[in-house]
């Protein structure tokens, strides 16, 4: 019984960490995508819409470490119900908010413009998530 107590310990610090480390990468990937997309010539489509599946993906994973007992189902309920949420917020203006959406960190953590094709984007980036964290954790946990 001692065993499986600590491995039920060391189990979500595990998870934790390699999930704080995916969304540090997930994060960087972003921020590249979001300044170097157009000058490297990449599609319209490929920045907005791959910056908002990147972004969703980063919620998840932060989640994931906020909250890292609890499952992958979870994680993805909770990680969609912000995404829909800081959509739908988009349409709400009012002077403090539309000056921050304004500004850098706005535009990457709020974003300006309401599209329900970011709630797609949104769900694929959630889908990867669950996709990396899967991979990643199981192969830390296994090895």
């Amino acid at each position: 019984m001692h065993g499986a107590q600590l491995v039920n310990t060391i189990a979500p610090r595990w998870s934790m960490l390699i999930r704080a480390a995916l969304a540090l990468v997930v994060i960087a990937c972003g921020l590249s995508l979001r300044w170097y997309g157009f000058p490297l010539g990449l599609p319209a489509f490929v920045v907005k819409y791959g910056g908002s599946l990147l972004w969703a993906t980063m919620v998840f994973l932060l989640i994931g470490v906020l909250l890292p007992r609890l499952t992958r189902s979870q994680l993805v309920m909770i990680a969609m119900a912000i995404a829909v949420v800081v959509e739908f917020s988009r349409l709400v203006h009012t002077p403090g908010l539309d000056a921050f959406r304004l500004s850098t960190a706005g535009a990457l953590l709020l974003g300006r413009i309401f599209s329900l094709w970011n709630l797609v984007a949104y769900a694929a980036g959630i889908g990867f998530g669950v996709w990396i964290d899967r991979l990643a954790t199981t192969r830390a946990l296994a090895g």
